[in-house]
Order: C-alpha cells, then sequence, then structure tokens
C-alpha cells in the first residue's frame, strides 16, 4: 500500500512537472484569460456594432487595457510571461486599429441608416427590462417605419459608394432589423397591451426594412463593381495597409521584399521539376509530366480509403523516425468527410482540423467540372495535402493547442497554423518521404503553388494584378486546371479569408525552417525535441516563439525585426 502510494505521488510530481515545463506558468494567464472574458462580456452588452455606443465603447474598453498594461511589473515577468505580454499588448493594439478602420467606415455610412439613435433607444430600454406603453411605442415604431421609407428616396438622389461601402450600409440596416424585431420579441408576448398596440405596425416596420434592404444590395457604383472576366469582386487594401498588418503579425519584410522570396523559392522548384520530369522521361517538358501525374487518380468511390492509407503512411513515418510525439488519442480522433459540390467552388482540394474534407466530383458536377476535380486531386497531390490537413499538419496542431497553453489560442496566427503544415512539406521532402518521382513532381505542385500565393496574392492587393491575371498565372506558372485555379483565386479574395492569408503558408514554413537551423542544425536542440516545443507553444507568432525558445531578450515595446529569409 505505501509503495502504490509512493507511486502516485511520483507520478503526480512528474505530472506536474511536465505541466510546468510547457506551460511556462506564465503570469500573463490570467490577464490574457480576463481580457478574452472582457471582450465577450462587452460584445454580448452591446450587440449592435453598427452604433455609436459600440465604437465609443470598445474604444475606451481598448485604451483602459492598454493603461492596465504598462501598470504591468514587466521586468519581473519570465520569458513566457514577457511573451505573454508582448503578445497582449500588440494583440489589444490590433483590436484598437482595426477598430479605427470599421469606425471610419461607419461615419461613411452613417447616412444610410438616420433611423439608428431611436432604435438604439428602444433597445437601452429593452436592456434594463423598461416597462413601455404599447400605445406610444407603436407610435414609434410607426414613425420608423416612415423614416425607412423616406431614407430610400434620400440616397437615390446622392452618389453611389463603393463596394465596400455598400455592403457595410446593408450590413448596419440589417443590424437594426435584427435588434428592433429581438426588441419586439421580448415584449409583445408577456404584455398583453403591448402586443395589440405594437403588432400590425412592428409588421409594417419589418417589411419596410425588407424593401430598403433589396435596394441596398444594389445601391452601389457601378465602376466599384466592375468585373475583369472572373466574376470575381475584392478588395485590394494597398501597400500602406499591407505593411501595418504585417507588422502587426511580426513580419519584418515588405511586400516587395516577399515577392522576391517567393519568386526565388519558385526558381528552386522549377529546377526540381525539371529533374523529376528528366526521370519520368519528359526531358524539359515538366508540364507533360504534371499532366501525367494529374491523370494518376483513384476511381469513384476510392478517394475516402485512399486518403486513409496515406493518413497512415505518414503517421507511421513520422513515428519510425522520431519526428515529433503524435499522440495514441490524436491518431484515433480525426474523422474524414465530403466537399460538396457548391464547396468546391471555393475550395477545390482537401481541408483539414478535426476531420479532413475530402474533395472529389460529385454526380451532379458538369462533366468538364468532374474530369478537373479528379486531376486536381490525384494520388501523388493527395499525398501532400493529407499529412498536410490531418498529420503531422492541422489536425495534430488542433489537438495539441487545445491541450498546452491554451490561453494562446487568443493570439492564433496563419503563419504559424498555415507555416507549420507547409513546413513538414518541406522537412519531409528533405527526409526523401517521397517514393518516385511522380511524387516529387506532386509535392513541388503545392510548393509552386505556395510561392504563387504570395505572388499573386500581393500583386492583388499592391493593385497591379486584377483577379483575372491571377488566375492566368496560376494556369500558366504552377500548371493548374482552370476551375481549380478560378476557385483558388476566388476563395482567397472573397472567401472570408484576411488578406495576408495566402501569403503565411509559405512566409511561415520559412520563419520555421530557419528557426529550426538556428536550434536543431546548430545541435543546440534534438528534431523531436523542437517540433514538440512548437506544438506545445501555442498558435504564436514564430518570431515569438523563436524569443521563447532561444530567451532572447524582450523589450516591453518589442518590435518586429526578425529576417529569416535567404
Amino acid at each position: 500500500m505505501k509503495k502504490t502510494c509512493i507511486f502516485f505521488l511520483w507520478l503526480a510530481a512528474g505530472v506536474v512537472q511536465a505541466q510546468e515545463k510547457n506551460s511556462g506558468l506564465s503570469e500573463m494567464r490570467d490577464p490574457i484569460m480576463q481580457y478574452q472574458a472582457d471582450v465577450a462580456s462587452l460584445e454580448r452588452t452591446y450587440s449592435v456594432r453598427e452604433s455609436d455606443e459600440f465604437y465609443a465603447r470598445f474604444a475606451r474598453f481598448y485604451s483602459e487595457w492598454l493603461t492596465k498594461m504598462k501598470a504591468l511589473p514587466f521586468d519581473k515577468f519570465s520569458q513566457d510571461g514577457k511573451v505573454d505580454y508582448v503578445l497582449l499588448r500588440n494583440e489589444i493594439e490590433k483590436d484598437a486599429y482595426f477598430l479605427q478602420q470599421k469606425k471610419a467606415d461607419y461615419d461613411q455610412i452613417k447616412n444610410t441608416i438616420p433611423f439608428a439613435d431611436k432604435i438604439m433607444s428602444l433597445v437601452q430600454q429593452r436592456r434594463v427590462g423598461k416597462h413601455l406603453d404599447g400605445e406610444q411605442t407603436a407610435k414609434a415604431l410607426n414613425d420608423l417605419k416612415k423614416n425607412v421609407q423616406s431614407v430610400q428616396k434620400e440616397l437615390e438622389k446622392l452618389p453611389k459608394p463603393s463596394e465596400r461601402l455598400s455592403k457595410k450600409a446593408f450590413s448596419a440596416t440589417h443590424e437594426y432589423r435584427k435588434a428592433i424585431n429581438e426588441f419586439y420579441s421580448f415584449y409583445h408576448e408577456y404584455d398583453p397591451l403591448f402586443g395589440w398596440w405594437t403588432q400590425a405596425p412592428h409588421t409594417e416596420l419589418d417589411s419596410a426594412f425588407s424593401s430598403y434592404e433589396r435596394f441596398l444590395k444594389t445601391w452601389k457604383a457601378s465602376d466599384a463593381s466592375k468585373d475583369d472576366g472572373s466574376g470575381i469582386i475584392g478588395n485590394p487594401i494597398g501597400r500602406e495597409q499591407i505593411i501595418k498588418s504585417l507588422e502587426m503579425e511580426f513580419i519584418s519584410y515588405t511586400p516587395e521584399e516577399l515577392i522576391a522570396i517567393a519568386n526565388k523559392e519558385f526558381a528552386w522548384c522549377e529546377k526540381e521539376m525539371l529533374k523529376a520530369s528528366q526521370e519520368m522521361g519528359f526531358g524539359d517538358k515538366w508540364k507533360d509530366a504534371l499532366e501525367k501525374v494529374k491523370n494518376d487518380h483513384v476511381e469513384p468511390g476510392q478517394q475516402p480509403e485512399f486518403v486513409a492509407f496515406l493518413a497512415n503512411e505518414a503517421i507511421n513515418y513520422l513515428q519510425k523516425n522520431d519526428l515529433v510525439t503524435v499522440p495514441d488519442l490524436a491518431k484515433e480522433d480525426w474523422g474524414m468527410r465530403m466537399l460538396s459540390a457548391q464547396d468546391q467552388r471555393f475550395s477545390p482540394f482537401f481541408l483539414g482540423g478535426e476531420n479532413i474534407l475530402i474533395a472529389y466530383p460529385t454526380p451532379a458536377m458538369p462533366h468538364e467540372d468532374k474530369l478537373m476535380s479528379m486531376r486536381g486531386n490525384n494520388k501523388h497531390f493527395a499525398r501532400a495535402t493529407v499529412f498536410h490537413e490531418l498529420i503531422p499538419g492541422h489536425h495534430l496542431q488542433g489537438f495539441m493547442v487545445d491541450r498546452y497553453n491554451p490561453h494562446r489560442q487568443l493570439f492564433y496566427t496563419p503563419f504559424w497554423i498555415e507555416g507549420w503544415a507547409l513546413y513538414w512539406e518541406m522537412i519531409l521532402w528533405e527526409k526523401n518521404f517521397q517514393k518516385s518521382p511522380e511524387n516529387r513532381v506532386g509535392m513541388l505542385f503545392w510548393r509552386m503553388h505556395r510561392c504563387a500565393r504570395i505572388i499573386f496574392s500581393l500583386n492583388y492587393h499592391l493593385g497591379n494584378w486584377t483577379p483575372q491575371q491571377c488566375i492566368d498565372f496560376l494556369v500558366d506558372k504552377v500548371g493548374h486546371e482552370r476551375a481549380n485555379a478560378t476557385a483558388e483565386v476566388r476563395r482567397s479574395f472573397t472567401g472570408g479569408y484576411g488578406p495576408l492569408y495566402q501569403l503565411a503558408y509559405m512566409i511561415g514554413a520559412k520563419e520555421f525552417y530557419a528557426l529550426r537551423g538556428e536550434l536543431v542544425n546548430s545541435g543546440k536542440m534534438k528534431e523531436k525535441e523542437f517540433h514538440d516545443n512548437i506544438l506545445q507553444s501555442g498558435p504564436i507568432s514564430v518570431e515569438l516563439l523563436r524569443a521563447l525558445l532561444t530567451q532572447q531578450p524582450l523589450a516591453r515595446d518589442f518590435k518586429t525585426k526578425w529576417k529569416f529569409g535567404y
């Protein structure tokens, strides 16, 4: 019995030591959790976001938190605490910056919601449960109806706004419609007189809102919606905004420098593609080699089984070579589902996380689209995408993020998420995981694709390229099927991704690769230790991860300066 107790005490002590090692016992953990809870509380309370009340309250909130941060004893913190301090300070400054950006757009569309203050007055009274007179409220709703009906006539006399502002106006109007409907629902059933007075005025007001929303959907300047032939209309952000966004992601490069890095990497890919093409008997005609690879796909109905085979192949390789810790549960708890035809209009290739989302033709797809989907998700392309999406890629990331330093999920960045998955494509290439020249062509296609994402997305946001030029670039330079290239560009500019997302794959991978050279190639860390530390440190900026792993001295006002490209 005594030995059993000693064993459990020893085991508990070991668990605590492991937790201390992996958690870092950051002094900033509680403030980070408090910040997230405060944001959630305010967003729940001030639910009408396109309002003066919302913008004023959050501006004050961010200012107060930055003042709190200055009072914290940064110099006494551990390295984990200092890293978390820098990350939280940057997060607050970023949130405040984007609030200002949204507020500037809001100020430009306030004339489209002249009824805002009247609705907010009702919302604020409902928020504290104030008893309202049914007859007076009916009059207020009737006046609002007239206000909504009249604003359209006023707007028709004014110049039409850009696509971006038109969408903002529609979103704001929809928020106020939703708010007044929630206000009405709160009172009308339990207060008989309220419902008796307000039912008809509310119905008429909602009808007026519906008509006004239909108008706003088409109320935009024609030149803002000009189609270059691609059917894709995005919102280029410009050089200044790109640089600001890069700084907030701790990337100390200009857009032009990142394009140069991508072009250099692309040139390497082309050389390797020629070697594989020659081995396959196609000489310098690497696109012919690519065509052969594309046509090597599984038959209908066999894709899920093939994906499972590839997933297990990668897991076994990782474990056999002791490259990263793969918990047994992580091997067990992933699943799969098929992407619909509509999904594949935006995501023509596999996606991943808890499940791998498999792209393959559906029966209703047009014949040409079917062929392109099979060719675009062939055996050799899939060999890289499966481990990218599952293990050691996104599934393993998500598994570990939930279990180590979960407070750092606030600092999620695509440079860590997507960079890690692509980094493994680089590492497994170096370790000759690919078994044939066809496998190499498949892996190189994706590497070229990631380079192309930097080139086309930055050129688009710099105003140099149109969406159609981006599509043509993917087809001509990378060898994409045209339908898949169109879906990729559509996803990049209208799929809800941030403007830096597509460049984060390759740039994040280059950051991890440079850090590996600094720590593993130098002998300071074993490879498995390095990879486990990354996964257990949380989804943070790679530059701050570097500061954590190297014990780099940090200042309270730390700014990005790491040059990792070569």
